[in-house]
């Protein structure tokens, strides 16, 4: 595993305005994937569909968040439902008492196993007596998972996701679920326990899970991590709570003020300070914007 320890530039700052703006969640990390704190707004530059903008709000607070853990209990899963339930752990583990957190598991349906709650020992409880069976319904339990997070009491919200990836039995769409999280202001990662190359049972969703879950969370800023080993859990565990708690916000006021619904591509660059070498900034890809 990489290091996962965070690297600090310089001292960071906060500015705040009460103006409306677009607001963009990052992450950035150095070659070695760890990630590089106390960047400061003169380091960053905020393109919307290749015209730059100003940056006018800049906070790099570490502040509660609502997670939906989302637990992939369909058949294809029984010989992984063990590693699932330790990545879990460890993730409630190192979360925040602040935090608060839903579960949701899935299998030919989704369902909502727990509502929200700040307490790590009932989600833990009901993920240790669920066990898999059936078939997957992914892209419906994605679609439950931001629907039910929208009732959160904290602004920051992410969802967690641990599946194979594949999905054969959801009414949703790929393309309903990628322009729903393209929508939604909420942050996906994915823990993906994967079969190793050359198993040969594989079923052909379970062939396209890995490309299914990296493309639905890289559009929220969001990366995929594969737990096949349970020693890796802890540091994996660790790293993603380390990534949603050492995030840049940055806000600007769109230079295009037309309220025509249509896709607005995003992309931050960096100023990095002199010495430093080639960092990579973890963003949203876009949003839409509001339609009158």
């Amino acid at each position: 595993m990489h290091d996962t320890s965070a690297v600090t530039i310089q001292p960071g700052k906060i500015i705040r305005s009460e103006v409306d703006l677009a607001l963009v969640n990052l992450n950035v990390t150095d070659p070695f994937d760890r990630l590089v704190i106390g960047l400061d707004q003169d380091n960053f530059r905020v393109f919307e569909d290749g015209v730059e903008q100003e940056i006018t709000t800049f906070s790099s607070e570490d502040v509660p968040i609502s997670l939906g853990v989302i637990l992939d209990l369909s058949g294809t899963m029984t010989n992984k439902i063990g590693e699932a339930r330790a990545a879990i752990m460890e993730f409630l583990k190192a979360a925040n008492k602040q935090d608060d957190f839903f579960l949701i598991g899935f299998n030919a349906e989704a369902e909502l196993m727990s509502s929200f709650t700040d307490n790590p020992e009932h989600i833990q409880s009901r993920v240790s007596l669920a066990n898999p069976e059936g078939r997957t319904a992914l892209l419906d339990a994605i679609y439950l998972g931001i629907s039910y997070v929208k009732t959160s009491k904290h602004k920051r919200r992410a969802l967690l996701i641990f599946s194979d990836g594949g999905d054969n039995h959801s009414r949703h769409s790929r393309g309903e679920i990628k322009r729903l999280v393209r929508e939604a202001d909420v942050q996906l990662y994915a823990i993906g326990f994967y079969d190793p190359l050359g198993y040969p049972y594989k079923t052909l969703e379970e062939i396209h899970g890995p490309s299914l879950l990296e493309e639905i969370t890289e559009m929220t800023g969001g990366q995929v991590y594969p737990g096949g080993h349970l020693e890796d859990l802890p540091a994996i565990a660790a790293k993603i709570g380390a990534e949603l708690r050492n995030q840049y916000v940055l806000g600007y006021t769109p230079s295009n003020h037309d309220y025509d619904g249509q896709w607005r591509k995003i992309r931050v660059k960096l100023r990095p300070p002199r010495g430093v070498p080639p960092l990579l900034v973890h963003a949203k890809t876009g949003y839409y914007a509001k339609a009158q």
